[in-house]
């Protein structure tokens, strides 16, 4: 099943899914290093980064959505798709909890419930992120049908049509 919401030849999820998860998981890894060095500025650069991931975070779940929207509906594809939305966007209310907690606190300091809503949202981030990878490399989700280790450029036209079959080697 091939994406149906492209830039340039390519899915715009998962071009979009990068920074979010970048973000988020660099604001609990800042906010693990404030914990041990007491740094006002690591917890103002996470409280920035994790406004900057919920953001990022909502952009993409707009474009799986689209994405989850075109898959077949009773397949196993639909229901992993469901997990993994619906998980992410658990994710991204968590962060967004944990960043209202940080807002009144002196310096952005994370309060103990924000750094552990924090770190249990990239502990389910980290499982919604395998389903992803479940979705598009075990199932082919977003990969354009005329894939393959010789198709042209996604720049140049459509790939061939149809992928050359699987061989297992002995």
């Amino acid at each position: 099943m091939e994406s149906k919401a492209k830039l340039a030849g390519h899915a715009v999820h998962p071009m979009l899914i990068t920074l979010p998860l970048g973000l988020l998981g660099t604001a609990v890894i800042f906010d693990i290093i404030r914990a041990f060095t007491d740094s006002t500025d690591l917890a103002v650069a996470s409280f920035y980064m994790i406004a900057a991931g919920i953001i990022g975070g909502l952009l993409a779940a707009l474009f799986g959505l689209v994405d989850w929207l075109a898959i077949p509906t009773g397949t196993r594809a639909k229901r992993l798709g469901l997990w993994h939305g619906v998980g992410n966007v658990v994710v991204v209310a968590l962060f967004a909890v944990s960043w209202l907690l940080r807002r009144g606190q002196d310096g952005y300091q994370p309060t103990g419930v924000a750094f552990w809503l924090g770190v249990v949202a990239v502990v389910l981030a980290l499982a919604t992120a395998w389903l992803g990878g479940e979705l598009v490399e075990r199932l082919g989700v977003g990969v354009d049908e005329g894939a393959n280790l010789d198709a042209p450029s996604s720049l140049s036209g459509p790939a061939t049509t149809g992928r050359p079959p699987r061989t297992v080697e002995p």
